[in-house]
């Protein structure tokens, strides 16, 4: 049976229309997420297409110890409240630890758990007893119905608003592979609503040493290709000078370049989705 996740009037399902989750990876200051909430709000609305503006406070998986992190939580908090306050948008943001989830939880939407963390387990209580939307990005080392027992963690301490990411595995060194066997499968074998990571899915782990590499020339084809399986959302981080971005600059999609792209994800879901 498929499931659905409701967060205000945005409806995650496999079954209705599509949703996006996008922004930079990290946040950088209040003045660049003003200018990037009110550029993708301009897009959304033009497109008529539900939006979470995504970012992370703190990115605490970086490669190398001297890679940028963030604002961090306290700073960020303050950006968080001005944003949905300002805007009345959704915040998507990932956490590392359960000590997070106490303090971030009122501030966003979404609370992510990240691919490598995936299988942490009071993590995922802790995330879960927030009673916030829960996504779970599927890790590059798991199979997809491996996800069976990562979502259980979850539903079983009381919260089924549960997001199932996939976002490549794991494939030789430096090199992921987006899998869309694994799309159909989380959605029909284990229901939650599955969301396309089209941005992490191009990227290069540790590809350039210090630092993950990737292509976003990639990400089109493969947001295409996961809309046309039938998914409830794409997750794409843009930015409007990726390749000055602190954070995961090659796989993110030029903000001027996202209209068109999500402009078509929208042609291939209503075309999946019309009957």
């Amino acid at each position: 049976m498929q499931k659905s996740v409701d967060l205000g009037n945005t409806v995650f399902s496999n079954e209705k229309k599509l949703v996006l989750i996008a922004g930079p990876c990290v946040l950088e200051s209040y003045e660049h997420a003003k200018m990037m909430t009110e550029s993708l709000l301009e897009i959304t609305s033009r497109l008529k297409i539900d939006f979470v503006y995504k970012t992370s406070f703190d990115k605490a998986n970086r490669t190398s110890i001297n890679s940028e992190r963030g604002l961090g939580i306290d700073q960020s908090i303050e950006i968080f409240n001005k944003l949905r306050s300002e805007y009345g948008i959704h915040i998507l943001t990932d956490i590392h630890n359960i000590d997070d989830c106490d303090k971030i939880k009122d501030h966003v939407d979404i609370l992510q758990i990240p691919a490598f963390l995936c299988r942490q387990t009071d993590l995922l209580i802790g995330a879960a007893k927030t009673n916030k939307v829960i996504n779970i990005k599927k890790g590059q080392f798991l199979a997809p119905m491996d996800m069976v027992n990562v979502a259980k963690k979850v539903s079983d301490s009381g919260n089924n608003k549960i997001l199932l990411t996939e976002r490549g595995v794991s494939f030789g060194y430096n090199t992921l592979v987006s899998d869309m066997k694994s799309l159909h499968l989380m959605k029909e074998e284990i229901g939650f609503p599955v969301v396309f990571d089209a941005t992490h899915s191009v990227q290069s782990p540790g590809g350039k040493g210090d630092r993950s590499g990737g292509d976003r020339k990639f990400v089109p084809t493969l947001a295409k290709a996961a809309v046309a399986v039938g998914v409830s959302s794409v997750f794409m981080e843009t930015h409007d000078n990726p390749d000055a971005a602190p954070s995961d600059g090659p796989n993110m999609v030029k903000l001027e370049d996202l209209e068109k792209l999500v402009s078509k994800l929208i042609q291939i879901d209503n075309l999946v989705k019309e009957n």
